[in-house]
């Protein structure tokens, strides 16, 4: 019975998807950077509304090989979001993928062109090391992290090479190349302008998510001063284990000349060692 209303639910959204909004803002990544908990927040002020699921997927295409949910049109996409109302609500979605995958920018650009993008980056050492726990949970990863480190760049080379961005390696493998935070978002900067992409540390938003809020708030001119009630932070892993000082002293070596890049690209750095 439940599977029937799920499904009933959905055919309702698609054949009312004219009468519904498309996103004011996207959330866009990065991926285990506390997207999950920036989602719950924000969709707990009044004059916003979050999507019928936190991860649309639809200008990424989707994390099944087999099934590309871009091509599934903007019916599609437009069912996942609220009713429009007579007040003046904003409605948004959080697919981290957005913000790693190199044929999002154009999409949502062509799109929705005055969409607000929020970008969330953690410390690209703690974000790798995150979304390796992440992988093993899920069945995506069963070698030692150091080696799955090391095999990253010849996994990753042929589907580059053939811009095969559904693959699962991709997705799921991509420990260092999504802390290459610098060249995801230049890709944005091509179809966006500054003003509207709204870069935020994942240390300090935790640190004060209050005063983050409110900054955000503000982004998205919709009252800052409401304060929500639930802080819990969402999508905790489990599985974290402890690390070698050798991991931390390899990711170090490899993300400090993108660090300094990132902080040329945006005028300013976030200090991670």
């Amino acid at each position: 019975m439940k599977n029937y209303t799920k499904r009933g639910a959905w055919f309702f959204r698609l054949a009312t998807c004219k009468l519904r909004k498309l996103p004011d803002f996207l959330i866009i990544g990065a991926q285990k950077a506390g997207t999950s908990s920036l989602y719950s927040y924000i969709a707990q002020h009044p004059q916003i509304a979050g999507s019928y699921k936190k991860e649309v997927h639809f200008f990424d295409g989707g994390l099944d090989p087999r099934v590309d949910s871009f091509k599934k049109g903007i019916s599609w996409y437009q069912a996942h979001f609220p009713l429009r109302t007579s007040r003046k609500i904003l409605t948004f979605e959080a697919s981290p993928l957005y913000l790693y995958n190199p044929l999002a920018p154009e999409r949502i650009a062509n799109t929705l062109p005055h969409i607000k993008l929020i970008v969330l980056l953690r410390n690209p050492i703690e974000r790798a090391i995150s979304q390796y726990f992440h992988s093993v949970r899920d069945g995506q990863e069963n070698l030692p992290i150091m080696q799955a480190l090391d095999a990253e760049e010849n996994r990753l080379a042929p589907i580059i090479k053939n811009k095969d961005y559904k693959n699962l390696v991709f997705i799921h493998n991509s420990y260092k190349s999504r802390g290459i935070y610098h060249e995801q978002l230049t890709r944005y900067f091509r179809y966006f302008p500054k003003d509207r992409i709204l870069i935020l540390e994942s240390e300090r938003f935790f640190a004060d998510i209050h005063g983050t809020l409110k900054k955000i708030f503000h982004f998205l001119e919709v009252s800052p001063y409401y304060e929500i009630a639930d802080t819990r932070p969402q999508n905790i892993g489990k599985n974290r284990q402890s690390v070698d000082s050798k991991v931390y002293e390899k990711l170090a070596i490899f993300f400090a000349k993108h660090n300094e890049t990132l902080s040329h690209v945006l005028g300013y750095g976030f200090g991670w060692i």
